[in-house]
């Protein structure tokens, strides 16, 4: 079982960086794909980003800008946020699962609490 924390979000400008942080606690975390998903004021939630052992997956929208990392040492998955857009402004939830597809929010069996992003034009 794992419990996840976000840290990280905030305030910030069109064009600015934020990295993100969901450290984990518990066991095997190096097992789990770990996956970034947000949601904005009336939409469903979405695939921001995964990373299943080394291999980074992105979505469209944030190709380019972001960057999935994770340190298995310190149990703990990073979001660099690149040249932010006001459209990247959303709760961004940080999950983990032994997942086929990571994009997929309901492969995910553990979810943190979410961390706000505000990216004002």
């Amino acid at each position: 079982q794992l419990q996840l924390v976000e840290s990280g979000g905030g305030l910030v400008q069109a064009g600015d960086s934020l990295r993100l942080s969901c450290a984990a606690s518990g066991r095997a975390f190096s097992s789990y794909a770990m996956g970034w998903f947000r949601q904005a004021p009336g939409k469903e939630r979405e695939f921001v980003s995964a990373i299943s052992g080394v291999i980074p997956y992105y979505a469209d929208s944030v190709k380019g800008r972001f960057t999935i990392s994770r340190d298995n040492a310190k149990n703990t998955v990073y979001l660099q946020m690149n040249s932010l857009k006001p459209e990247d402004t959303a709760v961004y939830y940080c999950a983990a699962g032994l997942v086929r597809n990571p994009a997929v929010a309901a492969a995910y069996v553990y979810w943190g609490q979410g961390t706000q992003v505000t990216v004002s034009s």
